[in-house]
């Protein structure tokens, strides 16, 4: 199950890394339970793949495309979950910088991602970036 685990989430961030929304789709459950950190414009729970969606569009709309998974750090197991120390870069035309280390902790079942909870090392600059 581990294997399995790691290298589900391992697909993920590649295919987070190179755009691959196919590969995105495939993998994250219709029904995931996706927590994001944060009192911003993309914060809260979202409850499918589909606000999933939803929430990484609004972030390369306020990133004008520039949101980048920069860093896989570290990849770490305990049966289905899995935990992951990653690294993110944005910018915003009005002078805004996102460089914040992220860690994310994904339940995978059944060869899919039915949960993801996301902790990040600076909320207050998670926040200023993505506005309220």
């Amino acid at each position: 199950m581990e294997n399995e685990a790691k290298k589900v989430v391992t697909e993920f961030l590649t295919a987070v890394q190179q755009g691959d929304n196919a590969k995105l789709a495939a993998i994250l459950h219709p029904d995931i339970v996706w927590n994001q950190p944060g009192n911003n414009r993309v914060s809260g729970i979202k409850h499918s793949n589909a606000e999933v969606f939803q929430m990484v569009g609004k972030m390369f709309e306020l990133s004008a495309n520039t949101l980048r998974l920069t860093d896989i750090k570290t990849i770490s197991v305990n049966g289905n979950k899995v935990a992951c120390l990653l690294h993110w870069n944005a910018t915003q035309p009005a002078g805004g910088i996102l460089d914040v280390d992220n860690i994310d902790v994904y339940t995978v079942e059944n060869g899919q991602i039915t949960k993801a909870d996301i902790f990040t090392t600076n909320l207050e600059s998670e926040n200023n970036f993505w506005g309220e």
